[in-house]
Formats: structure tokens, sequence, C-alpha cells
């Protein structure tokens, strides 16, 4: 499939970073994902967005039946609502006034036809011909995609009043998909964070994931995956219940926003390298099954071909300059890429507070770190010293360690209750934190063990904070922000308008004063692989005597080496202008010996 207009979208940031992300940009052609996770906090922002564009709003309670599903049902009404709105006002305005009209086509890759087709009507000069091509190029207009993100591990089943589990479709995944699937949003879905039986599985039950009359369905299916054989499986489950698969997003495991769900030591350039040379595979698997799908179900099928159902690839993670966008549209043949954290300095794009914006823009390479703060036990990328850091440690210094778990998206731990509570609750920190210093060790070790788990963070709320402060629904004195950007952000140091971001994408910064990023800054590939390398060996010293963890990072070991023979090779063809490929033949150099060293004193251990 082609990807739409742009070579970019906006991927999905915490959980109210791009919350009204479709509304500031959708209707000047950007695609960007929203997450849906959080319904409360979704119910919080329509109330404001109602008010500020006049919709009718009618609160839907938290104790509401089926509330859940509800409220994120009536968000996605209210976005759809307005970026039809914002998006019908830009095509009745006239081109070539400096109008958000023209910058949809000025925002455009160089080589877009409709770009260059807005460019050429500059130069005409027949007053009847002008408007009759104006006209058709206004037809042409299609807003930014609306995408909404579901993290398949959120998925937590409470109890009804009985106090027994709920039905399945009552999970927090599938609420969420059944308020998504019941919208009329005609967008995407985004699957990520790994495989969920009960939250695919429920996805037939909704017709829009389905063709009619031989149209496309309603809403496209986008998994986020890690590596081919990742996509195979989980398009396979899809497919014997008819599903197709729009597109497969590749994301870096580690090289990237939010939680890293590091591989087995599998690089970027590897998995570009499998898809690129299997891609067909996909579309040859997953045809037949889904044939058979639709006849068993007495369903019309289209007749389509291999070719019309093969998924776009696109990846994210880390991506800087339009030099390594190129490498991945050019040399890997992938569709389209993602550009995640350098949008929380783009105010016109993501909802992000000054003080957090303020705190990304002045933070530096050494301030971005692979932190403990997940309940969910995932590495997770933070900066230091955000408003949640130090709001955590002035409850700690109070001894009112942990959160009230208001939300409850993350309770999974059973280790002192029957029914699961958050690692990050007071509940569950006050009761380890006793259990720690019972035990039977020095107390040097305790003190490690007990900073363990107060380093967890309230992520279900307080990753919603930015958002709320910046919409003025919260006071900034109520600031207790979490972030989450991914170590990329370190290389751009202030605000940018939208205009220069998107031209720093597609090479056009020769337009504003100065280059948005240095020409020093690692290539991305090489960023990732120290990231991984560094993982590793947090991991080997923690390993100890555990022999089969040990064998497990020799696998990482020798998978980081394989990328690493792909890294150099990589590294000695042409860069594309604004690729650093310099960087990646040095740091694949000096990363190889500092595996090597890594593994000198455990070489026995085995």
């Amino acid at each position: 499939m082609q990807y739409p207009l742009h070579h970019f979208h906006i991927p999905v940031m915490g959980l109210g970073f791009t919350i009204d992300s479709p509304i500031r940009v959708a209707h000047l052609g950007i695609s960007s994902v929203v997450s849906i996770v959080d319904d409360l906090l979704l119910e919080k922002v329509r109330k404001h967005y109602s008010s500020v564009y006049q919709l009718p709003y009618q609160n839907i309670g938290r104790t509401a039946t089926d509330g859940r599903a509800r409220r994120v049902k009536a968000f996605m009404e209210m976005t759809e609502t307005i970026v039809r709105m914002k998006f019908e006002a830009v095509k009745q305005q006239r081109l070539f006034t400096d109008s958000d009209k023209d910058r949809y086509f000025e925002l455009l890759p160089n080589a877009h036809p409709l770009r260059k087709a807005y460019k050429d009507l500059y130069f005409m000069t027949d007053d009847t011909t002008r408007s009759l091509l104006e006209a058709e190029l206004t037809e042409k207009m299609v807003p930014g995609e609306i995408q909404v993100n579901i993290m398949s591990k959120v998925d937590v089943l409470r109890n009804g009043e009985d106090d027994q589990p709920l039905p399945n479709e009552y999970s927090d995944a599938n609420t969420a998909l059944r308020g998504f699937a019941e919208s009329p949003v005609e967008g995407a879905l985004v699957l990520s964070a790994g495989f969920n039986p009960r939250l695919y599985g429920y996805l037939p039950a909704f017709a829009d994931f389905y063709r009619e009359n031989g149209k496309a369905p309603k809403k496209r299916v986008i998994l986020k995956v890690s590596d081919f054989r990742s996509a195979l499986i989980q398009g396979k489950f899809l497919a014997k219940k008819g599903i197709e698969v729009a597109e497969f997003r590749i994301e870096s495991g580690i090289n990237c926003g939010g939680h890293a769900f590091a591989s087995d030591g599998i690089l970027l350039p590897t998995v570009l390298e499998e898809f690129a040379e299997k891609k067909a595979e996909l579309a040859k698997t997953f045809l037949p099954m889904i044939e058979a799908y639709y006849a068993e179900n007495n369903m019309a099928w289209p007749g389509l071909t291999e070719a019309d159902l093969t998924p776009a690839v696109t990846v994210q993670g880390g991506i800087g300059t339009n030099g390594e966008m190129r490498r991945l549209l050019e040399h890997y043949g992938v569709d389209g890429t993602g550009w995640g954290s350098p949008f929380l300095l783009v105010p016109e794009a993501t909802c992000v507070d000054v003080e957090t914006m303020t705190l990304l823009s002045d933070s530096r390479e050494q301030d971005f770190f692979l932190s403990n703060v997940s309940p969910l036990g995932v590495p997770f990328n933070n900066v230091r010293n955000s408003g949640a850091n130090r709001y955590n440690r002035e409850q700690i210094e109070k001894g009112k360690p942990g959160s009230k778990c208001p939300k409850g998206f993350l309770a999974y731990n059973t280790e002192f209750t029957e029914n699961p509570i958050c690692t990050a609750s007071a509940q569950y920190q006050l009761m380890k934190i006793q259990s720690i210093k019972e035990q039977q060790t020095d107390e040097t070790a305790k003190e490690a063990l007990i900073e363990q788990v107060l380093d967890k963070d309230c992520l279900c709320n307080n990753l919603g904070f930015s958002a709320l402060i910046r919409l003025g629904i919260v006071p900034e004195k109520h600031g207790r922000q979490s972030v989450c950007p991914g170590p990329n952000l370190a290389y751009f140091s202030r605000t940018y308008s939208l205009d220069e971001m998107v031209d720093h994408i597609y090479g056009r910064s020769g337009q504003h004063d100065s280059a948005i990023v240095s020409a020093d800054r690692p290539h991305m590939f090489a960023k990732e692989l120290v990231m991984y390398v560094d993982y590793l060996g947090k991991m080997l010293a923690l390993t100890g005597d555990d022999k089969a963890g040990y064998r497990k990072l020799l696998k990482m070991k020798a998978n980081l080496e394989r990328g690493m023979d792909s890294c150099y090779l990589l590294s000695q063809e042409k860069p594309f202008e604004g690729e650093n490929l310099d960087s990646l033949s040095e740091t694949v150099y000096e990363q190889r010996h500092r595996l090597d060293r890594l593994f000198e004193p455990a070489g026995s251990a085995v």
C-alpha cells in the first residue's frame, strides 16, 4: 500500500502527550496516535475541548454502566468532529494567502505530486484554468489519519459488584477497543507491547475491521512489532479471524520513548534486512487464511491479490535526520517512519506543559536514562529531575511513599494480597519495605532493595499531568509530571515550530536560520548499539551464578555481534546528506571491544 501523504507520523507518547495531536495537526494532513488507555484522562480532555469548540457535553461518570468504553467512544466522536470541522474550514480557504491551506501543501514531501501541483499552480496566469485546478487540488486533500493505541499488556480484568471477575469483554484493553470500534472514526488501531490473545480475539466482534461491499475496512489494524517472527505469528492469528494487518510498525526495542522492551540484542538493521527480504511472505501467508474466514462466514471477498494485501512496513525509534529517514526509506525499503520524541518540543503538535518542555529542551545526553520506575517491571526511558521525580522524593522524605493508585491500570502484583495491586501504590510499598527490613541480610543490601521499591512511579496518573496542566485543567502547582522521552531528544535543544520540524524531517532546514541538530550527532544505529551494550552490561552484573541467565546473555552477545557486522557494512556505504555514517563505524569498533571485555571475567562461569 502507499503510505498516506507524509513519510512520517507522530507515534503515541505517554498517556497525554499526543492525546490531542489529531486535533492539532490532522487538518494539515499529518497522522498521529492517541493513547486510549486512560479513559478518565480522555473524559477530562473531552470536557475541555467540548467547551473550546462549543460542542454538547454530558459527563460519563466513573461508575456509569460500561463507562470506560463509553468514555473512549465519546472522546473519539469528539476528536473526529473537531478534525472534520477544522479540515473543512481549511479546504474553504483560498490558496496563496498565507493560510493553513497553503501550509498543508508546503508541509508535504518535496516530491509529492500534490505539492508539485500546488507549486505549478502559483505560476498559472489564466484565472479560469487556475480556479479549476485549485478546485481539483482541493478535492484531493485528505486529513491526517486519527490513530489510537492500546498497549496490550495493560489489560486488567476487574471485579464486579459481587467481587467476582467481570466477563472478558470488560477487561481494560477490550473496553478500550470497544469504545474505538463503536466510534465513527475511520482511522487505525495500533496494538503494541506484545501479543494478547484475549484482546486480539475480540476484534472479530466489530464489523468495522472487515471489508464490506468490496471496500477497505473502515478501521485499519496496525501491529507494533520488534522482529519479523513476531509479525508473522501475530499476523497469522488475526488472519485466521479474517482480520487484515494494514501495517507492521517496527520499533527499536531500546532506542525509543517510554517502555523499552529490549530484544535479545537484535539490532534494527538486522530486523530491517529480514523484513526487506521476506516482506512478500506476509501477504502470501495471510491471504489464504483471510479468504477462508470470509468463505466460512458467508462474507463477500472482493478477490484481492497478494499485492493488494501486502502490509506497509514502517519504522520508528531514534530517527533524527533526513539522511537517516532516507536510509530507512530508500535502502531498507520501508513505507514510512515514526518521529516521536522530537515532537515533544513542538507545541503545535503535542500537549506538553511549559515546565516539562523546558526540562526536555535543557537536558543533555547524560540526563536521559533507562529507569526502574515502571510498575510493569520493564525498563522505562526517562529524564532526570521530572516533576514526578521531585514529587515522589518529597513524599518519601515525609514518610509517605507510594501512590493512592486512583486508576489501577497496572495493578498486577499479588505478593501480599489476594487481589492484584500496583507496585507503585503506597499499599504495596509499605508492605514490601517492611518485608525487606525483616530479611536476614546486611543493611547495605536492604537499602538497595528499598530504593528499588521506592523508584516506582504512578505512571497511570503522572503521565497525564503534563497535558492537564498545558490545557489549564489543573494548575501548575499540582504538577507531578512523568515524561517518557527517547534518548534521541538529547540532540534537540529548544522548542520548534511545526514547519521547522517538518522541514527538518524532509531535509529543508536550509529554509531556516540554522540546522536543528548538530552534524556530529551519532547515527541512530550507533546510539541503539551503545544502549544495547549498556543494557547487556547491567544484566550481566545482575546474573551472578545463574547459568541459564548467563547463556541467555551469550545469545544476546551473538546477536549484537551479528548486528554489528551489518552496521559495519552499512557504514562503508555512501551516506545520505545529514547521515553520520562515520559515527557508526567508530561505534562498531568501540562496542565490539567493549563487548569482549564485558565477558572476559565471566568466561569461566560456564
